[in-house]
């Protein structure tokens, strides 16, 4: 693993990330059935991998399997954060979804080589709940809904992460089955999990009258969702096989405060602009986000030097110069 590929692939699934976010926000005011929206996405996504058949590799049923344990965590992930999406701003999605590394933190306890914990990952965690405790404070009474699937999105984003990581990273226990094969079943079982919860809620019967009214911004905006989502597909399998979890959740932070500006800036609410105290507070969170992100990668470092320390000293050695 080359460092200059380790800058493309998290690089590459920042770019597709900030896309996908803005776009998602256009698009489900364009066509608000979150299930419908969400499995379009993937069926499109499903059709760019058929135009990669050459490097679909899967290795063996059992690792076919396996992989199909993250698609529930995947597919929830998605559908929890255009719900929330539909029901609040924004800045409100990236300041809870800064939490994240707190749960991963807890659940990588349990790996095989879990990150030992620092001061500083400490203290930026500290920030990052009094940055939430900040926004929510100003916070209008209609966002609370979007609060509810903003949580949810934390736990669903979680689970992908560490299931992703489990099965991607070499020194955990991977799975034999290339990036596109990945994608593929991740959005193809995806799209038909989504069919059905779409069907179970009534969206099927509603989209010839929601098509009728969209217009063409709206269609440009859903259109621009499937493309960026194909991107973020394969960018964000590509950044978890090269860093942790926790890392993947906290170093991809920088894209943060571009979506605060631009909503702030660009993409407001003009009725309910966002207070003070709420953009105080998503910046604090993300930046602490980001210090969390820099402290944990200090402590993996110090980890993996004392870890090169002998566990005994020459002592014929250390006899002789006495």
């Amino acid at each position: 693993m080359s460092y200059s590929e380790t800058v493309v692939g998290v690089g590459s699934w920042i770019a597709c990330s900030i896309g996908m976010m803005v776009f998602n926000k256009l698009a489900i005011t364009a066509m608000p059935l979150e299930c419908v929206l969400v499995a379009t996405q993937m069926a499109f996504c499903v059709i760019a991998m058929l135009f990669c058949w050459q490097s679909l590799h899967v290795g063996s049923m059992r690792d076919l399997l396996r992989w199909c344990l993250v698609v529930p965590a995947y597919s929830g992930m998605l559908l929890t954060s255009i719900l929330a999406l539909k029901y609040a701003p924004m800045t409100l999605v990236v300041t809870f979804r800064a939490l994240s590394p707190l749960l991963s933190l807890a659940i990588e306890r349990f790996y095989p080589e879990p990150l030992r914990i620092s001061l500083g990952m400490v203290a930026s965690m500290a920030a990052m709940v009094l940055g939430t405790a900040f926004y929510v404070s100003e916070m209008p009474t209609s966002n609370w809904s979007g609060v509810q699937w903003a949580v949810a999105n934390i736990f669903f984003a979680v689970a992908d992460r560490l299931l992703q990581r489990l099965m991607l990273a070499k020194d955990q226990y991977p799975v034999d089955m290339s990036k596109t094969a990945i994608t593929l079943v991740n959005n193809l079982a995806g799209a038909l999990l989504l069919i059905v919860a779409a069907w179970l809620h009534g969206e099927l019967g509603r989209v010839p009258g929601v098509f009728t009214v969209m217009d063409m911004w709206g269609g440009i905006a859903v259109a621009s969702s499937c493309i960026v989502g194909v991107g973020i597909s394969y960018t964000g399998i590509w950044a978890q096989s090269l860093i942790s979890a926790t890392s993947f959740l906290v170093l991809v932070n920088a894209n943060k405060f571009v979506i605060i500006f631009i909503e702030v800036l660009a993409m407001h609410n003009k009725k309910r602009p966002l207070g003070w105290w709420q953009i105080i507070g998503a910046v604090i969170t993300v930046a602490a986000g980001a210090a969390y992100g820099k402290a944990s990668e200090i402590q993996a470092r110090k980890t993996h030097n004392n870890e090169r320390q002998p566990l005994v000293k020459d002592t014929a050695y250390t006899a002789k110069a006495v």
